[in-house]
């Protein structure tokens, strides 16, 4: 069995959790010894994980030859809003569009239940499978750390607690919710990892990273060892996106066994019990509180229970399921 795992324009994605999938794709490909093609003409299933007009192009072409086809469904309507300029009013047309190119898969691949179920209200007709992006627990753990080196670099203390988060720099990800927090919590350091260009985001959103506070740093994109030094070096990984279809941040964060604290939004309902697993927050009033708490180590250390979660989304794992499902995409064409 030979797949084709595909992702159109991916120096323009690879910073987003959509281009860092399919580098989980391609090692759980690995671990699991499934073969990978170079193209369409050595392909036995295609899989493809944009919604770009040529990915479309290749399904239509792979389903002329008589190849199934995997369509990832990582974007969905309501992830698109928030986004970037525009983006709401779009979002209509964005709509339509995905599930255009969602329905030439011979079946799809989506990250959550919840993804799945927003998929299914759109009226997609196609076996919707949901499986997790996966993590390697390999790479994302502390022993591979040294903790001061992150604090280092940036010119923390070993005494200082320092809060972080990562995503693109758009409302989408609650950036500016973060900004504020540090405003209200100057005894805190807050950074933030990831970026977007601003030309392309609402002023609002601009204003946020523009900020300047003694105690904000937006550090702009981390490569995945600095930011693991990251992760195993903060008192707390704070995310407030208001949307999600995994977050493959939330996984990295709670491998590396640091306190985590979520919006709470439906994304984590199925898989992230709240006080269980991680801590959830509604409002900024809520994440105020709740971040003073876990830093000042007031509430329950939840790391052991999160990793438990995670170890259920190994990157070896979610090769395994996906090596089921080419097998019966095969099987069934």
């Amino acid at each position: 069995m030979k797949v084709y795992l595909y992702s159109g324009m991916q120096k323009m994605i690879e910073k987003s959790g959509v281009g860092r999938a399919i580098y989980h794709q391609q090692f759980a490909a690995k671990q699991n010894k499934i073969g990978l093609a170079k193209g369409l003409e050595d392909a036995e299933i295609v899989h493809i994980n944009t919604v770009f007009p040529k990915s479309l192009w290749l399904a239509m072409k792979a389903k002329k030859k008589g190849i199934p086809v995997i369509y990832h469904a990582h974007s969905t309507r309501e992830d698109f809003r928030n986004s970037y300029i525009g983006s709401n009013l779009f979002a209509p047309i964005f709509g339509k569009w995905i599930k255009h190119c969602y329905n030439t898969g011979t079946m799809i691949v989506t990250p959550t239940e919840y993804s799945k179920r927003l998929l299914l209200s759109y009226g997609i007709n196609k076996q919707i499978e949901a499986v997790s992006n996966g993590v390697d627990l390999v790479f994302y753990d502390k022993k591979n750390i040294d903790p001061m080196s992150f604090r280092k670099k940036y010119g923390y203390s070993a005494e200082q607690k320092v809060i972080m988060s990562v995503g693109l720099t758009i409302d989408r990800k609650g950036v500016s919710d973060f900004v504020e927090l540090a405003r209200r919590m100057p005894e805190y350091q807050f950074i933030w990892f990831g970026e977007s260009n601003l030309n392309t985001v609402p002023m609002k959103t601009r204003r946020a990273v523009r900020t300047k506070l003694p105690n904000l740093r937006f550090a702009g994109y981390a490569k995945p060892r600095a930011l693991r030094d990251a992760y195993g070096s903060c008192d707390l990984f704070l995310f407030p996106s208001k949307e999600e279809t995994e977050g493959i941040v939330v996984l990295e964060a709670l491998a590396m066994k640091i306190p985590v604290l979520l919006r709470k939004i439906p994304v984590y309902d199925d898989w992230l019990q709240e006080n269980r697993d991680v801590y959830k927050a509604d409002n900024i009033d809520d994440f105020e509180s709740k971040t003073k708490k876990i830093v000042e180590q007031e509430c329950m250390d939840l790391t052991e229970a999160g990793y438990q979660v995670v170890e259920e989304r190994s990157i070896e794992k979610v090769g395994m399921r996906l090596g089921d499902i080419y097998k019966n995409c095969l099987e069934n064409i």
